[in-house]
């Protein structure tokens, strides 16, 4: 079934992991659907514990991910329907829905279990939070942009 796209991310992440289906128990595998909306994105992300293989099933869908220190080379595409993409184990990587249609892809990972740090929601979301100044310095931002940010997520109390 299509996920609810009508949030501030424009995408819906839909997963079935040992959670979810107790036989995937030792088998190493799980699987998410992820349904966009235009211009919806799965935002920068992180699966410490799984390898992610991305297949789109409709639309198509600007996808890419960052290398490791020091390089933070980034690796990018443009998909359509068919195509398919890998996320290496424990790197940064999104996808976004430049189209003006509704996308959907599904991913398979290489985990029972395989976790998920998103990126805006471990830096700006933490409790308690990281100081203003450590942020402010690490972005090269004024801290008002900081609390900006935090804020804004407290209002909202948005994630992935």
């Amino acid at each position: 079934m299509a996920g609810n796209t009508s949030n501030k991310q424009g995408s819906a992440v839909t997963a079935v992991n040992v959670a979810h289906i107790a036989g995937l128990n030792t088998l190493g595998i799980s699987l998410v659907r992820v349904d966009y909306a235009p211009n919806g994105q799965n935002p920068p992300h992180i699966h410490p514990r799984a390898t992610e293989i991305l297949t789109v099933l409709e639309g198509s869908l600007y996808v890419g991910f960052v290398t490791s220190n020091p390089e933070n080379k980034l690796f990018a595409k443009f998909l359509n329907k068919g195509d398919v993409f890998v996320f290496p184990q424990g790197l940064i990587h999104f996808q976004f829905n430049l189209g003006t249609n509704k996308a959907v892809a599904i991913a398979a990972l290489s985990s029972k279990n395989p976790g998920v740090i998103t990126v805006n929601n471990a830096v700006f979301g933490s409790k308690p939070s990281i100081s203003d100044d450590i942020l402010a310095k690490a972005f090269q931002v004024d801290k008002n942009i900081v609390d900006n940010i935090q804020n804004e997520k407290l209002l909202y109390g948005y994630v992935n």
